[in-house]
C-alpha cells in the first residue's frame, strides 16, 4: 500500500463520527478536498499524504509520534505545520489571534510544500465559507471561535499574501476570488 493510500485509511479512522462545523457534513470530507486541491498543485505523495492528515493531531486523540512512525518524519513536519498549539488552559475564542499569529509566522518561513498544503486547506476552507456566506452574510462567523470577519479577513489576506508564490495556479486564483467575495467590504 503506498503512503497516500495508508494517509486515507489514517485519517478515516481518526475522524470518524465527526462532522464539519458549519455544514454537518462528514468531516473527512474536508482532508480528502484538501488532498485533491493539492493534488492539482504536485504529484508529490507524501505532500498529499501530509493533507489529507493535516488535522488529525490537531482535532483527534492522534499524536505527532503517531504520525512519524506511521509516515515519517517529512509527513510529520508537513502536518506540524499545521497544527495549532491549541492551549488547553485558555478558552479557543481567547486564543485565537496567538494561534493564527503563530501559525502565519510557520507558513511565511515554509517551503513550496507547506505552502501548498496551506493553499489547499485554506481553499477548502474558502469554499464553504462562500456557500455560507451567500446564505448568512457575515452570520456565518457567529459558529466559529473568531466572530469577526475583519480578522478572519486579515487571517485568510495573509494566507493568500504568503502563498503568492503559487500565484499562477487555478487553485490560488479560485483562494483569490472567494477570499474577495467572503470578505467584501471587510476591511
Amino acid at each position: 500500500m503506498d503512503i497516500f493510500d495508508k494517509a486515507v485509511i489514517f485519517a478515516v479512522k481518526a475522524h470518524s463520527g465527526a462532522l464539519r462545523k458549519g455544514t454537518g457534513t462528514p468531516y473527512i470530507l474536508h482532508p480528502l478536498e484538501v488532498a485533491a486541491i493539492a493534488g492539482t498543485l504536485t504529484k508529490d505523495p507524501e505532500i498529499l499524504a501530509a493533507c489529507v492528515l493535516h488535522d488529525t493531531v490537531e482535532d483527534t486523540k492522534t499524536t505527532m509520534e503517531d504520525i512519524v512512525s506511521a509516515f515519517g518524519e517529512r509527513v510529520a513536519k508537513l502536518v506540524a505545520s499545521e497544527t495549532e498549539d491549541k492551549r488547553g488552559d485558555m478558552p479557543p475564542s481567547d486564543s485565537w489571534q496567538i494561534r493564527k499569529e503563530e501559525s502565519l509566522r510557520e507558513l511565511k518561513e515554509s517551503g513550496i510544500g507547506t505552502k501548498i498544503m496551506w493553499l489547499s486547506d485554506k481553499l477548502s476552507n474558502m469554499r464553504s465559507f462562500a456557500s455560507m456566506h451567500r446564505k448568512e452574510g457575515n452570520d456565518l462567523w457567529r459558529r466559529f471561535n473568531q466572530s469577526d470577519p475583519e480578522k478572519q479577513a486579515w487571517y485568510y489576506r495573509s494566507v493568500a499574501e504568503y502563498t503568492k508564490e503559487l500565484c499562477g495556479t487555478d487553485a490560488w486564483q479560485e483562494y483569490i476570488k472567494l477570499t474577495n467575495i467572503v470578505f467584501e467590504g471587510v476591511k
